[in-house]
């Protein structure tokens, strides 16, 4: 969950180290720091805190030199400190390394590595690999390259590693196992990083890592090899994003830009996967055929991923009659599931490196499973270790906070409900296309919801100050109120909950009181569901709640019972979460705002979630 960089060529590195972790500094920013190798001497700098606290510190301390490696951390072993920071180096300041993961076995290397006279000045896991470097060198290893390789041997966990040599200055190390480590290639120059918007404005392709191989980098190319020492030979990718989608374009956050490009996105998926004629197009390699065959879907995913999910498994069964169930995959890896290779799994990720989800596939690929992923990263672990992908093609996603990801991702799924309905049969050609009409009026719905930001920013202000929120929704948009409520506790830090409002007299219903928004979803589309709702909605009346409801154009009843309320479009109700959330995302973003908090790097969390 930390960021690596680095960089090796003939310009100086650190103000190139400092940009790219700049464009990390979503993954981690308890503290960061880099190392620099000139004049065969490695100089470094590293502050707590944010990023602006180590570019000032090198404004009156300035380090020289032509390559180097950069972090930006989150912490895991170890307070946020100095000593903790990364870099880390040898005893004799010979080495230095960065780090992405947690080296599970730390603790008894260090214990072996005290008794050989090693001495540690910090709490970290990391410290203990340029220790077992410095180590090998001085038994026998005959080049640095050979005392990496014995070092990675000894490690378990996983790791994201950069690692430089004062005598070995014209080249950079790295190596990877479980965490995402790229390497970047440039005209006379190359680079690494934990993921491509660190570097994107510097390159155009890339080489993705696999798990248990390690890179010698040098400004004028590249070798690969396992960590037995076997050579492997390098398959170089495009790099699809461009700069300016790592770039704020104008907008106060990138939070706030990403929740804009929701529209244009979900436009792009429908002109990607659907033709003229309404044939969709998965743009995978599973046969029709495969589908037709099909009795059971897993999905698995963690947090707003999650959440997408659980919209996906009710629609899925809705249409397609296919039994569906989802789980948090970092349940799914322990509960010891009773799953056949005749299940499809499907994991769904953003980043395409989250551990949890990542143990999840490779334990369903041992039960003989096909894995067909849910993703926004081409390159990443997830996609590389599925059977096919629905790319969901995003763009980077900076703000901690998932907001395009998530619609995206519900898009995908009602692209593909749809695509598996007509294919089994259970949906008319006829009626496929009439879903099609609606979903193709969501990306609109989503834009007229976004255009009314400034009403919601009033309604966010108004009741920004409370200790608590609670989220009510029924049905599809059941998932609706538990991502409403995850991006409230996520960048407000104000508790809230999502419920499921037929649950509320089972419990949350002893909370309400004149200081708890209670915010209700709902958008008159399904008269049975939209009736219930009112009624949930006139308990939480009868307790003096501070309503705010969701409510689709033309509800005049539901005015007369609320504080306040957000008129969107009305849509089909298979699809109203996709614009509906766009609401709760604007609202959780217009409190946290005037909360004061930090909307793009929320405390404590991290962007791909690397770690177990």
């Amino acid at each position: 969950m930390c960021g690596v960089v680095g960089y090796i060529g003939n310009k100086e590195a650190a103000q190139i180290l400092v940009d790219g972790l700049q464009r990390l500094e979503y993954r981690g920013y308890d503290s960061a720091g880099i190392a620099v190798l000139d004049d065969g001497k490695i100089s470094s700098g590293k502050e707590m805190g944010r990023l602006a606290n180590l570019e000032r510190k090198l404004e009156k301390n300035p380090v020289s030199g032509t390559r180097g490696i950069g972090h930006t951390r989150w912490a895991t072993h170890g307070a946020p400190s100095q000593a903790n920071s990364h870099p880390h180096f040898s005893s004799d300041g010979a080495i230095s390394v960065v780090h992405n993961g947690i080296i599970e076995n730390y603790a008894d290397l260090r214990d072996e590595l005290s008794e050989q006279g090693h001495t540690f000045l910090s709490e970290t896991d990391t410290e203990v690999v340029p220790h077992l470097i410095e180590q090998a060198l001085k038994d026998g290893a005959a080049s640095p390259a050979e005392a990496l390789r014995c070092t990675l041997q000894k490690l378990r966990g996983a790791y994201a590693l950069g690692v430089l040599f004062q005598c070995e200055p014209d080249t950079i190390y790295c190596a990877r196992l479980g965490s995402p480590l790229i390497i970047g290639l440039g005209e006379n120059e190359n680079f690494i990083a934990s993921d491509v918007p660190a570097i994107i404005n510097r390159i155009s392709e890339a080489i993705y890592l696999n798990d248990g191989e390690m890179a010698a980098i040098r400004a004028d190319g590249v070798e690969l090899c396992t960590v037995d020492g076997a050579a492997v030979i390098p398959e170089v990718k495009k790099i699809e994003f461009k700069a300016e989608d790592a770039e704020h374009a104008g907008f106060e956050t990138f939070m706030l830009k990403e929740i804009h490009e929701q529209p244009r996105i979900l436009r792009s998926m429908l002109e990607k996967h659907v033709s003229s004629d309404g044939t969709i197009d998965i743009g995978t390699d599973l046969s029709p055929d495969y589908f037709r065959k099909l009795n059971r879907i897993m999905i698995v995913s963690c947090g707003t991923a999650y959440h997408a999910g659980m919209y996906a498994k009710l629609l899925l069964e809705n249409l397609t009659g296919i039994a569906v169930e989802t789980d948090l995959a970092s349940e799914f890896r322990y509960r010891d599931p009773k799953i056949d290779p005749g299940t499809l799994i499907i994991p769904v990720s953003q980043s395409g490196e989250t551990a949890d989800t990542l143990a999840s596939i490779r334990m369903a690929k041992g039960w003989g499973c096909k894995i067909m992923a849910v993703c926004n990263v081409e390159g990443s672990s997830v996609v590389r270790e599925s059977d096919a992908t629905f790319f969901t093609n995003c763009g980077p996603e900076i703000g901690v906070a998932s907001t395009k990801a998530y619609t995206a991702q519900q898009m995908a799924f009602a692209l593909l409900s749809l695509y598996i309905a007509e294919v089994r049969g259970n949906l008319s050609r006829e009626r496929v296309q009439a879903y099609l009409k609606d979903l193709n009026e969501v990306p609109d719905a989503l834009h007229y919801v976004i255009q009314k930001k400034a009403e919601i920013q009033v309604i966010g202000e108004k009741h920004h100050d409370g200790p608590s929120s609670l989220y009510l929704g029924r049905r599809y948009n059941f998932p609706t109120a538990l991502e409403g409520a995850l991006k409230n506790k996520e960048i407000s830090y104000q508790h809230a909950e999502g419920y499921a409002a037929g649950e509320m007299k089972h419990g949350p219903i002893a909370l309400i009181n004149e200081a708890l928004p209670v915010i209700c979803i709902c958008t008159k589309t399904a008269d049975e569901v939209y009736e219930k709702m009112l009624s949930n909605i006139k308990e939480v009346e009868a307790r003096s709640g501070r309503i705010i409801a969701i409510v689709s154009e033309g509800d005049t009843e539901l005015s007369k019972l609320t504080d306040d309320v957000i008129v969107v479009p009305a849509v089909r109700d298979e699809f109203s979460p996709i614009v509906n959330v766009g609401a709760l995302q604007l609202l959780a973003y217009y409190a946290a705002r005037a909360r004061g908090t930090d909307i793009d790097k929320p405390r404590n969390l991290a962007k791909s979630v690397t770690v177990e």
